[in-house]
């Protein structure tokens, strides 16, 4: 597996909110945009990366009937960790953060999910949206109430309807796929995903040259378009992928 990351505090935030996994020796990878005030989301998103991977260490042995199990129970786990750090300070009062993580083992892809953080999946030179949004304007959108053109500047855009940490109990979208050989995966926060169409992170997956040089073209992109948002991408280039479509 080879991993190429982004991580960018973008044009007008101070701090940087996100977090990210990149944990080879399990093929764990994760995305986490943390919200608060204060340095709160910075906390939440760095608790759920850190939860995560100290959960990985269960690993060790597990077979694949048991993955999807591992992670909704790591996630969970996490979630209950972060909820119970939110009563530490009033500055970490009602923190919370998404997280989007992948787990490669033999043959499948696990995806643990919640918030709206998102992964993708490139394959057959197609780009397709794994996740679904755990947004108020998602849910309008899958209810018949609002378009997905209106959503996008929509003022409640950006409002979660489901995050870890801001309660208890947490609901986790959690599935499996068979991989092949040539997928490449990504993993990225919203400031990232906000400021690109599908379409044009589709044509820059079909562009020529190396996955280092794709990603750092949509990098720079989402820099000129102003980056209001901190933006973090992990893609995930599967062995037998080349560099040159």
């Amino acid at each position: 597996m080879k991993t190429i990351s982004i991580y960018e505090t973008g044009c007008v935030r101070r701090n940087n909110e996100d977090s990210y996994l990149i944990l080879p020796e399990y093929d764990l990878y994760a995305v986490a945009d943390g919200m608060g005030g204060h340095n709160a989301g910075e906390v939440a998103s760095r608790l759920a990366v850190e939860g995560l991977k100290e959960k990985a260490k269960a690993l060790i042995g597990i077979d694949n009937q048991h993955v999807q199990e591992w992670m909704i129970e790591a996630i969970d786990q996490t979630n209950k960790e972060i909820f119970e750090a939110s009563f530490n300070s009033l500055e970490t009062q009602g923190m919370g953060t998404t997280l989007t993580a992948l787990l490669i083992k033999d043959n499948k892809a696990v995806i643990g999910h919640v918030g709206d953080s998102r992964i993708y999946l490139w394959r057959n030179s197609t780009l397709r949206l794994l996740s679904e949004d755990h947004s108020m304007v998602n849910e309008l959108i899958r209810l018949g109430q609002l378009t997905a053109e209106k959503a996008k500047n929509h003022p409640h855009r950006n409002v979660l309807s489901r995050a870890l940490g801001v309660e208890k109990t947490i609901t986790v979208d959690c599935f499996q796929l068979e991989i092949q050989k040539r997928d490449v995966f990504l993993l990225c926060t919203d400031g990232f995903s906000n400021m690109l169409e599908m379409e044009e992170m589709a044509a820059e997956f079909a562009n020529s040259g190396t996955w280092e040089d794709r990603m750092a073209r949509l990098q720079k992109l989402v820099l000129e378009r102003g980056a209001p948002d901190n933006f973090t991408a992990v893609c995930c280039i599967l062995d037998g992928e080349e560099d040159g479509l």
